[in-house]
């Protein structure tokens, strides 16, 4: 009796392998996608942090905050990459600033002092986003 040598694949054996694989990517892909988010919102939020300690720090020097990011910047201060950061209000007593990724739409925001609390920052110096 002889045994037969097989070589490739059964049209069955292919079809059964990639509809396990679509499975596996409509699983993984909206997951994936949740994670770059994520990643930009902590992006946003980290560099509002930066630049409220390079806003101090221009305090510090000049007994004043400033709403030019350019000054800052100049200074050393850097945004993650497609990420702006637009200072709304900046005054001796305090300052209000926000963060916007270009191809998202959640914002962040963060105020300090007596300056006006923006969008869904409520309590002083905490970052939040929408």
């Amino acid at each position: 009796m002889r045994l037969s040598s097989r070589k490739g694949f059964t049209l069955v054996e292919l079809v059964v392998v990639v509809t396990v694989i679509g499975l596996l990517a409509t699983i993984v892909v909206p997951k994936l996608r949740g994670f770059k988010e994520r990643a930009w919102v902590a992006a946003m939020r980290s560099d509002l942090r930066t630049f409220g300690m390079h806003e101090e720090s221009y305090y510090f020097d000049r007994a004043t905050y400033t709403d030019d990011v350019a000054t800052l910047k100049t200074a050393g201060f850097a945004t993650s990459t497609d990420i702006t950061v637009e200072v709304t209000e900046a005054t001796i007593l305090g300052w209000s600033a926000t963060a916007k990724h270009n191809a998202f739409l959640v914002e962040c925001y963060v105020f300090i002092g007596d300056a006006a609390p923006l969008g869904t920052a409520v309590s002083e110096g905490t970052v939040e986003c929408s």
